[in-house]
């Protein structure tokens, strides 16, 4: 089972990186960019068919190592 992780800053949390891609952006002539927030996207792979532990273990490692939750959400998807 492949699973697709999707990690983003919260808003209200600033974004250093998001705004120098908007300014360079903005360089580069597009003008019409109005914000940019960066993120963070991951495939895991799983040996398991089971869904509801599936979802369980990737919340967990959500948790503990890859997202920080203090400052970051995410969102899981199942293939």
């Amino acid at each position: 089972m492949k699973a697709k992780i999707y990690i983003t800053l919260k808003a209200g949390v600033l974004d250093p990186q998001g705004k120098a891609v908007e300014h360079s952006l903005h360089n580069l002539g597009f003008e019409g960019v109005t914000g940019v927030r960066q993120g963070k996207y991951m495939e895991i792979e799983l040996a398991t068919e089971d869904k509801t532990k599936a979802e369980a273990d990737l919340d967990e490692m959500c948790k503990k190592l890859l997202a920080n939750i203090v400052i970051e959400n995410y969102r899981i998807e199942l293939e």
